[in-house]
């Protein structure tokens, strides 16, 4: 009976030594900081040689990390004490955490000869860290940027938003900060949604106020890892000015889904397309109409390419002028963008005018949609029929026209008005009005040689100091400054009389006189000393007027609103600029 016991006892030691299965995650530590890495641990042990995993690693819900890498490795070898082989299987993740606060990593689960083995959840703990940089002198450790980006998993062309908050412990820094540069880079697009500053957060994180100095959309236009670089401001003081510079922030792009489209570009969000005849008179070969391709949504409008108008030889086409009024959404940048093309027919008769295929990609449904081609029909006619469909009334108003603008009239004489002439003259009356005159201009001279002498005892009695540099040039600036409005009114004239020649020229002089007010020879030097003393944005609004007054000065169609909305961007920024 004792026999059998100690065979037992030495059977069931041998099962549980060679068939042993231990399996275990750990993380290098339980609390992060906001840019810490979480390094996850997955360990197979395997004690026996009849052992071996059916499944691979099956992972949790890491849903709310950004994986950024894994690596794998087997370790095999016989235990001496028992002769056992011991077979471990090691991986080993590394995660960006995507959110603040405490996150739950679930169960690892293999199975091994039939049976499912898991591991016990745990959590970690992300800390809400500033991204701290210091800043020279006095103001050194005391103000803090950060940029916070809470979805940053998107697919390509798909917008995420990024809010800058500055920190510091002393409130009336923050009134300071000011200049915000936004990032610049060849794989993001990056447009702003305000930069209006926020009201002061006292009970910010770490006993720190807080203020959101900005709010902007990045567009990721590449799949992968890719970083936004740091987002850069201005501490100013009376003595100098500082420089400092937020963290950066990784995103992870999602590549777009298979199964697109072959025409379809980089159109991201959900769109509209449709194509018009903006010409109000008839069509008639030889002379040019604006046709107008119109695409409206919400999405990467800024960004994408549009649709353009097919070539014919029905019809000459020219390049567009592109109108854009796009405005911050919710899901991307929504409004309308406007492409006008000159087409010239070539032939009378129906005229099918095509553009080219557009498709596009609905995060929302994850799909592709096919909006196909848009075709605008026209009846183009020829000269003699344009004549011919003429009315009555129409045709003598064309030839009182071309009467007044090609034969001299004779002018009009009429004596109703006429003065009769007196048959005697009055010689008292007029010596009277010509004493009265010279006596008024002798007090005149006797006038001015008295104020003439005060003046110069003034100046002699009481010096004029010289003043500061900075005084001196602020009274010639204060000199040479330029009287805005009356351009503008001037402006508003032309645009209204169509004298669209010296509309343009009446814009450059402007443009010279406001260079000169601030000493600038040049447009370029001009918008580097925007972007230094009025902001990045001023100057880039500046750069883009006048490519935009360009395009529409040698535009061979100008349209009334076309105008108009140029007159009114460029009453907003010079309105701006000479305050």
């Amino acid at each position: 009976m004792q026999q059998k016991l100690i065979y037992i006892l030495f059977l069931l030691t041998s099962v549980i030594s060679y068939g042993q299965v231990n399996l275990f995650m750990e993380s290098d530590k339980s609390e992060y900081n906001g840019k810490d890495i979480v390094n996850l641990t997955i360990v197979l042990e395997l004690n026996g040689i009849d052992l071996e995993p059916q499944t691979r690693f099956q992972l949790p819900d890491l849903s709310k990390f950004n994986i950024i890498g894994s690596g794998s490795m087997t370790n095999t070898l016989i235990d001496p004490a028992t002769n056992t082989l011991i077979t471990q299987k090691i991986s080993r993740i590394a995660l960006e955490p995507k959110k603040r606060g405490k996150i739950k990593i679930g169960s690892v689960l293999v199975t091994v000869n039939n049976k499912i083995y898991k591991t016990e959840p745990f959590d970690v703990n992300i800390k809400d860290i500033i991204d701290k940089r210091s800043l020279a002198s006095n103001l050194s450790n005391e103000v803090y940027l950060n940029m916070e980006i809470e979805d940053r998993e998107v697919y390509q062309d798909q917008p995420t938003v990024a809010v800058l908050k500055v920190y510091s412990k002393n409130m009336d820094n923050l009134r300071k900060v000011k200049d915000v540069h936004l990032p610049r880079q060849n794989n993001i697009n990056v447009h702003p949604i305000s930069f209006s500053k926020s009201e002061i957060d006292p009970s910010g994180s770490n006993n720190m106020a807080s203020q959101v100095l900005a709010v902007f959309m990045v567009f990721p236009n590449e799949a992968g890892y890719v970083e936004v670089p740091s987002v850069s401001a201005s501490v100013s003081t009376y003595s100098n000015k500082n420089k400092i510079v937020s963290n950066k922030v990784k995103l992870n792009v999602k590549r777009l889904p298979e199964g697109s489209p072959d025409y379809f570009k980089n159109a991201v969000g959900n769109f509209n397309v449709s194509v018009y005849n903006a010409s109000k008179e008839k069509i008639e070969v030889k002379k040019p109409i604006n046709v107008v391709v119109k695409v409206s949504g919400e999405g990467n409008l800024p960004d994408m390419h549009l649709p353009k108008i097919v070539s014919s030889p029905d019809y000459e086409v020219f390049a567009p002028k592109i109108t854009s009024k796009v405005v911050p959404g919710t899901t991307g940048m929504k409004g309308e963008i406007l492409a006008s093309y000159v087409v010239i027919p070539k032939k009378a008769g129906p005229i099918s005018i095509q553009t080219e295929k557009f498709a596009f990609f609905d995060p929302a449904s994850r799909e592709y949609v096919d909006l196909g081609q848009k075709t605008l029909d026209l009846n183009a006619f020829s000269h003699d029929q344009i004549l011919e469909s003429r009315t009555t009334v129409e045709k003598v108003n064309e030839y009182t026209n071309t009467l007044l603008e090609t034969v001299d009239t004779p002018v009009l004489k009429t004596t109703t008005f006429k003065v009769k002439e007196k048959s005697k003259f009055h010689w008292n009356i007029l010596l009277t009005n010509i004493s009265i005159l010279v006596g008024l201009f002798i007090m005149y001279l006797l006038f001015k040689t008295w104020q003439k002498k005060r003046a110069l005892v003034k100046e002699t009695a009481t010096p004029k100091p010289l003043g500061s540099v900075a005084e001196t040039e602020k009274e010639i600036r204060e000199t040479l400054k330029t009287d805005i409005n009356d351009y503008f009114s001037y402006l508003e004239n032309l645009k209204d009389n169509e004298d669209y020649q010296k509309f343009f020229d009446t814009l450059e002089e402007m443009d010279i006189d406001v260079r000169k007010q601030y000493f600038q020879s040049s447009s370029q030097d001009f918008r580097l000393f925007l972007e230094s003393y009025k902001g990045l944005a001023v100057a880039e609004e500046y750069r883009n007027l006048l490519q935009r007054i360009q395009v529409e000065k040698y535009s061979p169609l100008k349209s009334a609103e076309g105008m108009e909305d140029l007159l009114k961007a460029v009453v907003n920024l010079y309105s701006q600029i000479s305050k």
